[in-house]
């Protein structure tokens, strides 16, 4: 991805933190989130090495195409999990702005892909305003709010006890975190 070396680093740090939370993630005893933490940790990690600076990493051309199988495998994975669960509906187009982006790279490395000089193309637009509007909208989500006891293993105190893979709000701030390397690698697109 192109811009300054320190963001991309940055963007590295979260989406492999990320990454690495999802994997705890399927660890969760909670099914739904078993279901999900694989392929936002495929996101997420993949997220981590597409922003690694060029100057550091430059990939050739025939590594944009493997990474855009991988995500367009992921997209089909998501389309049929989507059957039963709309919801996946996101995981889709999360996957589908990473094969975009793929291809881009390998299409144009070295420039910004898809520019024509007469600014930022349709779908990179609608990407940009899809992502940031998630970024928005899970962000309000995390805002304090009064929760019902969540349902888990109970000690005598009859608090319930939750692993760090069954916190509904450490998920949700990771899907928040790439969400915004989303916004921040369409952008240097």
């Amino acid at each position: 991805m192109h811009g300054p070396a320190q963001a991309a680093w940055l963007l590295v740090a979260l989406c492999a933190g990320t990454g690495a939370y999802c994997l705890l993630r399927m660890r969760s005893r909670i099914e739904e989130q078993r279901r999900t933490a694989g392929g936002e940790a495929l996101m997420g990690f993949g997220m981590a090495v597409m922003a690694v600076p060029a100057a550091v990493l430059a990939p050739p051309r025939w590594a944009w195409l493997v990474y855009a199988a991988v995500f367009g495998a992921a997209a089909l994975h998501t389309v049929w999990a989507a059957r039963t669960h709309p919801h996946h509906l996101h995981h889709l187009v999360g996957a589908f702005a990473m094969v975009y982006m793929s291809v881009a790279m390998a299409t144009a490395p070295g420039a910004h892909a898809g520019h024509g000089g007469a600014g930022v193309p349709l779908l990179t637009g609608a990407l940009l305003l899809y992502f940031a509007g998630y970024v928005l909208w899970s962000g309000a989500r995390l805002a304090p709010r009064a929760v019902a006891a969540p349902t888990g293993d109970t000690t005598g105190g009859g608090a319930a006890v939750l692993g760090w893979a069954d916190r509904s709000e450490l998920a949700l701030a990771c899907r928040l975190s790439m969400g915004i390397g989303m916004v921040a690698m369409l952008l240097t697109l």
